[in-house]
Formats: structure tokens, C-alpha cells, sequence
């Protein structure tokens, strides 16, 4: 997910908006060894994966009372999501990498 550092965010709220979980189900618990829960994991590190779903519906209710977005994707889209992240971050490295490139032929001249 785009993180937009607010400094004046707390710890949870954080947590909350960097992250996000990817739906429930068989598959989906299996294929991912219950890391699909990605809230709760981030704000219960320690926490053994296969009960990260025990949690998930009180993180929920908290959420709700506090006003904080508790987003949930299906794994296709958390899937195409991670391949936008990875093109950005590419990008990224590919134009930094590049403008070294290009410090360095200007001092050389």
C-alpha cells in the first residue's frame, strides 16, 4: 500500500494504513500460512499466525469504533496491487540508478 508518513499518526492508525489483509477462506489461509491476516500480524507481531484470525473480529470492532479503515482484498487484487508496488519501485530505482549514471559523465567531462 502507498504509505503517506503523517507523523502526527499513532502507532495503531499507522499499522492501519500501510497494510491491509487479504480475504479469508480455505485457500486463502492455507496459501499464505495465515499471514493473510496482515493487520492483526503488524499489530501483533508475536503472535502465532493460525490465530491471527481469533483476533481479527475485535480489531475490527475497534476499528469501527475509532473511525480507522480496516481494508480487506481478495488475493487476486492484493496480487495486481503487489505488481503496481513492484513497477513504482522500479521505476524508482531505475531513474536514481540512472541520474548516478549521469552525475558521474558530467564529472568526467
Amino acid at each position: 500500500m502507498d504509505v503517506d508518513y503523517h507523523k502526527e499518526q499513532n502507532w495503531v492508525a499507522s499499522q492501519l494504513s500501510t497494510t491491509c489483509n487479504v480475504e479469508p477462506g480455505l485457500f486463502n489461509d492455507w496459501f499464505t500460512g495465515h499471514l493473510n491476516f496482515q493487520i492483526e500480524h503488524h499489530l501483533f507481531p508475536t503472535m502465532p499466525r493460525h490465530n491471527l484470525y481469533k483476533v481479527a473480529p475485535q480489531v475490527q470492532t475497534l476499528c469501527a469504533k475509532h473511525g480507522l479503515t480496516y481494508e480487506s482484498k481478495t488475493l487476486y487484487r492484493a496480487f495486481a496491487d503487489i505488481v503496481v508496488m513492484l513497477q513504482k519501485s522500479g521505476e524508482l530505482w531505475y531513474e536514481a540508478y540512472h541520474l548516478d549514471v549521469a552525475d558521474e559523465k558530467q564529472k568526467a567531462q
